[in-house]
């Protein structure tokens, strides 16, 4: 799923490329992604969009007269920006917003549809959509320890949860905690004031860095390589690989239908997380430490 980085430069792009320019029609090409009934998509052609913002994950474009459009991308839904009236790719695009000098296409992968677009008028239907989750870069400590505290839970579901911060996912997350040194299923009222700190200078630093070199990225063209595996990431997606900061190999935990991954001896002092298919397979046999797993 996109995150904070990513849908950072998808607005920025958008800004420089459509910002003030009158949108002339908006083609829904799956009915499914239309999730409401009021403005109909007509309602839309002919008015400027005057900016975009991010509720979470959830991409907002806002057009003259206080409509919106409200995008979630969900997993495997993408935007694209194309030539004036480009068409639909057939089985894959959900919508269309056409400009004059080009389309922004939302797309999705995948067998299942997911993305969702939201059409509001009045500014004030906007809080439905807020989870409530800190935003990191606006924050100070207390604001984060507060928000991290308020239940206790491990630093891997608090990161990725919408509630406690904002637009965080499966992937920041893994390399927000391989930065910190905290491991993935450390409680978050169990946390030092050291380490809350740590966390704090991880998080906001981390996501800072992946938006500016996706930034440089894209440069002045559109970011089409959006993905949560990216080779320069220290821990996520790169299972087995060697640590960036010790060279042990990267480890890994699949549970429901998430994943952490993690640097044992730079985050739990050398332990193996018990990962619960594996572990319970293996019993006795299943390695404590790292050292135990090279041996």
């Amino acid at each position: 799923m996109p995150e904070l980085p990513d849908l950072t430069v998808y607005l920025e792009r958008i800004e420089a490329i459509a910002l003030d320019a009158p949108l002339l029609r908006l083609r829904i090409g799956n009915p499914f992604v239309l999730r409401t009934v009021e403005p109909p998509p007509a309602a839309f052609a002919m008015r400027k969009l005057k900016g975009t913002s991010r509720l979470g994950k959830r991409l907002v474009f806002e057009f003259e007269g206080e409509y919106f459009a409200v995008i979630h991308l969900m997993i495997l839904g993408r935007l694209h920006w194309k030539k004036p009236d480009a068409p639909l790719p057939k089985g894959t695009g959900l919508a269309a917003l056409d400009f004059e000098h080009g389309t922004l296409l939302l797309v999705e992968h995948g067998k299942k549809r997911r993305a969702a677009l939201h059409l509001l008028s009045g500014r004030d239907r906007l809080k439905d959509f807020d989870r409530g989750g800190l935003e990191v870069a606006q924050a100070s400590l207390d604001a984060f320890v507060a928000a991290l505290t308020r239940e206790n839970h491990t630093l891997k579901r608090a990161l990725t949860d919408p509630r406690v911060l904002s637009a965080i996912g499966n992937a920041y997350s893994d390399e927000i905690l391989h930065r910190a040194r905290l491991s993935p299923f450390k409680q978050t009222r169990a946390l030092s004031g050291a380490e809350q700190r740590r966390l704090f200078d991880a998080t906001r630093n981390v996501l800072a860095e992946w938006t500016e070199r996706l930034r440089r990225e894209a440069g002045t063209g559109w970011p089409e390589k959006v993905t949560a595996f990216r080779p320069e990431m220290a821990v996520h997606g790169r299972y087995k690989q060697p640590c960036p900061v010790c060279g042990a190999p990267v480890q890994r935990i699949v549970y429901a239908d998430n994943e952490a991954n993690y640097c044992a001896r730079c985050q739990t002092e050398g332990r193996l997380l018990a990962d619960r298919a594996l572990s319970r397979l293996l019993k006795s046999n299943w390695p404590k430490t790292i050292d135990e797993l090279e041996r």
